[in-house]
């Protein structure tokens, strides 16, 4: 069995920490997703029902921290803000970088930056879009649905390429990620078919689980991580719904998820060229 994180860094693996939030080591690098480390309760009008499996303490050094949106609790809650803050680096939307503050560095859809490596050699990580509800959903100022979000896209030489979808509900959003971006290995899909009543006519906001299926074959992703589909109320749909879209879309092999708080190291048989995940 994988044992739980801790502030020793993996060659190259992914944990669910509980929700949205998302501890990536790869390329000698420790990432944190959208993190979230408040208790159970109301956060204003969402209900978290479980908190993280893993507080900030347990985490060490990060070297960056990636907030797909700031403006809901259920992606940065009170304690995941202060976290995200206290790191050397937080990469986000340009509307969420303005809100938040020093250190957060706002990125544009498609624009880069580059993280150096331990040793040299760079770990590049890729602002892509996302769809925060349906098509037709209600457009704030900028033309986005819901809000601005961003997903990512994480590379490097010698490394696999991991996408992290942040709150998109789109299939179309996905495959234009998959025509523009090189190919994604690894996807960190957020499901749980999200639904508010008061937000575009409780509609999914995220990813279903069916949604999810497709999203994974329309990137040839070798291996799919389930994220921000637990801990939150809002959550339509849970790990059991997960598993029996992608089996019923042939794609169940490519699922790999463990308890909140436990590694899932990505150096697997089903990953082709495993010696890909080396910090060198």
């Amino acid at each position: 069995m994988a044992p739980r994180i801790s502030p020793e860094r993996r060659a190259c693996a992914v944990c669910v920490v509980g929700g949205p939030t998302v501890v990536l080591d790869i390329g000698g690098l420790r990432l944190v997703t959208d993190p979230t480390f408040d208790e159970a309760g109301e956060h204003g009008y969402l209900t978290k029902t479980a908190g993280p499996a893993v507080h900030e303490d347990e985490l060490g050094p990060v070297d960056a921290v990636l907030v797909s949106h700031d403006l809901h609790p259920d992606n940065l809650d009170v304690r995941g803000r202060a976290f995200a803050l206290a790191s050397s680096l937080v990469l986000t939307g340009p509307a969420s970088a303005r809100r938040l503050g020093h250190p957060a560095r706002g990125l544009a859809v498609w624009e880069s930056v580059e993280l150096p490596r331990p040793g040299g050699d760079t770990v590049t990580v890729h602002a892509v879009p996302a769809q925060h509800g349906p098509d037709d959903g209600e457009r704030d100022e900028q033309g986005q649905v819901n809000c601005e979000v961003t997903g990512f896209v994480v590379s490097g030489t010698g490394l696999p390429t991991v996408y992290v979808s942040g709150d998109n509900a789109s299939v179309g959003v996905v495959a234009e990620i998959a025509r523009r971006m090189p190919p994604v290995d690894i996807a960190v899909l957020f499901m749980g078919g999200a639904r508010v009543p008061v937000r575009s006519r409780n509609r999914p906001l995220t990813l279903t689980a069916e949604r999810a299926s497709a999203a994974a074959s329309v990137l040839g992703s070798l291996l799919v991580v389930p994220a921000h589909c637990d801990s939150w109320a809002h959550f339509t749909e849970d790990r059991a719904d997960i598993d029996r879209a992608f089996d019923d879309a042939g794609l169940a092999a490519r699922l790999r998820s463990a308890e909140n708080g436990v590694w899932i190291d990505l150096g697997s048989p089903g990953l082709s060229g495993a010696d890909r995940c080396a910090t060198r």
